[in-house]
């Protein structure tokens, strides 16, 4: 699976502050220069500024503010059973790829077995992976072995049903339904930080599955980029909390 940033609001956490001390200010913010509308904040610099009024907002649970910037992301090769974790986010915007006008009919199966098209989870092919709902222990080599066979059988089998299909005169709308929920489908998706911070507290945590967790490990290391001050204090201070950061 690869997350790449498509698009994002410039300086998001000056319109964060922004949005902040309009709260406090009785002077109109779309008039003053951002130094002046930070000029109470503590800090020795305009960053040192920004850095403690986006602490203090997170710390009060003052969110609204964070939903003013927002960033698009486009996601490739996510599962459809990872796409229908995220897209129960309704307060981030999708738009997904659809396999009713794109038909996978120049995948060779044979390919399936290299990780094309379906998406391989690791417990298929790793004998020290424990997943959620599975007894700890160790799983022999052979065991193993049989676990990665039967999985590329079934789905190298899909992905030949689904084709002969489509060969018969089948819409793909219709042939799609013996693919496996582990087919591969491309995502873009928009969100704001306070979004993103609380699909973090759902589906970064320890016990999220496996794929979802990945997915959104790396939308969080780009939002650091985007973000910084803000997805800093979220890793240091508030991704392993109990109470969670509501939509």
């Amino acid at each position: 699976m690869r997350v790449r940033l498509l698009d994002a609001t410039e300086n998001p956490e000056e319109l964060i502050c922004r949005g902040a001390r309009n709260d406090y200010m009785s002077e109109w913010v779309g008039d003053q220069p951002f130094d002046d509308v930070m000029a109470s904040v503590e800090g020795d610099t305009l960053d040192d500024q920004m850095a403690n009024l986006i602490a203090q907002l997170l710390t009060r649970g003052h969110y609204g503010p964070f939903e003013h910037p927002s960033a698009t992301f486009a996601i490739e090769g996510a599962s459809r059973s990872c796409m229908a974790q995220l897209t129960r986010h309704r307060h981030a915007s999708f738009d997904v790829q659809s396999m009713r006008y794109v038909a996978f009919d120049d995948v060779d199966p044979a390919d399936v077995e290299d990780g094309e098209m379906v998406v391989t989870p690791p417990s298929a092919t790793d004998p020290d992976w424990v997943g959620r709902n599975q007894d700890v222990g160790d799983v022999d080599e052979e065991t193993i072995e049989q676990r990665e066979a039967v999985f590329q059988r079934s789905v190298r089998q899909s992905v030949e049903d689904y084709q002969e299909l489509l060969d018969l005169g089948m819409p793909p709308e219709d042939a799609r339904f013996v693919l496996p929920i582990g087919t591969e489908v491309n995502i873009v998706v928009t969100l704001n930080p306070r979004s993103l911070m609380h699909i973090a507290d759902m589906r970064a945590a320890a016990d999220a599955q496996w794929e979802i967790r990945d997915l959104t490990e790396q939308l969080l290391d780009i939002a650091a980029e985007w973000c910084p001050h803000t997805f800093e204090y979220y890793e240091s201070e508030m991704k392993h909390r109990k109470n969670r950061l509501a939509p």
